[in-house]
């Protein structure tokens, strides 16, 4: 059993058993849903350390046998068993600063080097345009931009839906029909540390970010015409 106990602005009393009608539930500092773990600030950094963890065994079990593969081999080798997983649910880390991500493409940027078989500080930039690999931090709003894709155009779950709104004006503009999304009214918090949290809301995020993207992008008629699209958007603005 999993509970989650979340804050509108007051501080929570401290919760350490719940009872349920046949066990008791204790609380934890973490748990894990769908493989992914959830910390009891929602910062993901126990989550982030256990992928990296992850990869760095994998890096480490294919460079042990990594004279014996062709380029090719151990591109495919590699993105199957490491880049996959920086790709796992990633869209939950949007909005946190490079420097919690940062561990993760740490991760990339010595896939990356692995592939090629080139010393760790070889210059990573022009091995992620060679292998055509986003930053970590482009695959997450990659990621992200899909998923608002899927809420604009009405394939996405209805709580995806319902924190995105087109944006209209009284006149009949060119605009109009630009394919932007409005900004959803938010709580206003004086804290801080809520405010902070509050910019990581998709509700936040998937306005500021799909109005960047270009507008063949935004007007895209099917998933993959926008994948077709964003990619090399991403691409140019953190790969130049």
């Amino acid at each position: 059993m999993l509970y989650v106990l979340l804050d509108s602005h007051r501080p929570i009393k401290k919760v350490t058993l719940i009872y349920s009608i046949n066990s008791i539930v204790s609380s934890s500092q973490s748990a894990k849903n769908l493989g992914v773990i959830l910390d009891n600030t929602l910062s993901f950094s126990t989550n982030i350390k256990a992928v990296a963890r992850s990869c760095r065994f994998m890096l480490y079990n294919i460079r042990r046998v990594r004279p014996c593969l062709t380029q090719e081999a151990a591109q495919v080798l590699i993105q199957a068993l490491v880049i996959s997983r920086l790709d796992y649910c990633n869209s939950l880390l949007a909005g946190l600063p490079a420097c919690a991500i940062k561990p993760l493409q740490l991760i990339q940027n010595a896939a990356a080097h692995l592939v090629f078989n080139l010393p760790k500080f070889s210059h990573v930039t022009p091995l992620l345009r060679s292998l055509h690999w986003l930053p970590v931090e482009a695959r997450i709003r990659y990621k992200t931009m899909v998923l608002a894709y899927g809420a604009v155009r009405g394939t996405a779950p209805q709580y995806l839906q319902a924190l995105i709104r087109p944006y209209t004006q009284t006149r009949a503009l060119r605009s109009s029909t630009s394919g932007l999304l409005a900004s959803l009214p938010l709580r206003k918090y004086s804290s801080r540390s809520a405010r902070s949290a509050q910019s990581k809301l998709f509700a936040a995020l998937a306005p500021q970010w799909w109005n960047k993207l270009p507008h063949d992008a935004r007007t895209a008629e099917s998933i993959t015409t926008f994948r077709r699209h964003l990619k090399p958007h991403l691409f140019k603005e953190y790969l130049g």
